[in-house]
């Protein structure tokens, strides 16, 4: 595959009905990062696809995921708590990665996970039970701690990424760090704060995170 191919898709898992997702392929094979969202976010956060974009630039698939249905979602929009089940979030991850492996045309040779907040526990925990399959973790203002028992237990690379003005969440992701015993590292963004909309602090995110998963996962421009 010579360009970037770019699609909507429905993964269906069973008891929970249909995920919305935007899966773009840099090439026919090669790694395939899986974006877990955060806490009323979706598989439209601008920031979320802009860390893609980078990804795909540097020819590595993406997969951005809704982990919540349609319906779901107007649930939690009327005081749900779903998107805080951080073992659900986990499950539904895993099921979503199932789902893509038994697709004839999408064929990753190496996967790996990217996070924020709720979605970084998530993603930690659902590594921590894919350890055949998950060669590397990235988590923007994420809450790791909410992985718990979990942490000790994640094998692939992890890389923290937090703003230098985001004190609380800063401070959960030095404890995370503590209990990780996977090759791991905090990278704490100057003048940065939770969303990381200073001026180039989104650029920032997306370079480490594309150096991250290069050097790890492996891949080429396309």
């Amino acid at each position: 595959m010579s360009t970037v191919e770019r699609r909507g898709i429905r993964i269906a898992l069973h008891g929970v009905g249909l995920l919305g997702a935007d899966l773009t392929l840099a090439r026919s094979t090669g790694p395939l990062v899986v974006f877990a969202h955060g806490s009323g976010s979706s598989r439209n956060s601008p920031r979320n696809k802009a860390v893609a974009q980078r990804l795909n630039a540097h020819g590595l698939g993406t997969l951005l995921l809704d982990l919540l249905t349609d319906v779901e979602e107007a649930v939690e929009q009327r005081g749900g708590r779903l998107r805080f089940d951080v073992d659900e979030l986990a499950i539904r991850l895993g099921g979503s990665v199932g789902w893509i492996m038994s697709q004839p045309d999408v064929k990753p040779t190496a996967l790996g996970y990217f996070g924020a907040s709720t979605g970084a526990a998530g993603a930690l925990v659902a590594a921590a039970r894919q350890r055949e399959q998950v060669g590397a973790v990235v988590s923007r203002s994420g809450r790791p701690d909410l992985a718990g028992e979990c942490l000790p237990l994640v094998t692939a690379p992890t890389l923290l990424i937090v703003g230098g003005h985001d004190p609380q969440v800063r401070r959960l992701n030095e404890q995370a760090l503590e209990q990780l015993r996977c090759d791991r590292h905090l990278e704490v963004v100057p003048g940065a704060s939770h969303l990381f909309e200073e001026p180039g602090a989104l650029d920032r995110v997306s370079e480490l995170t594309a150096d991250w998963f290069t050097r790890h996962l492996g891949s080429t421009p396309p």
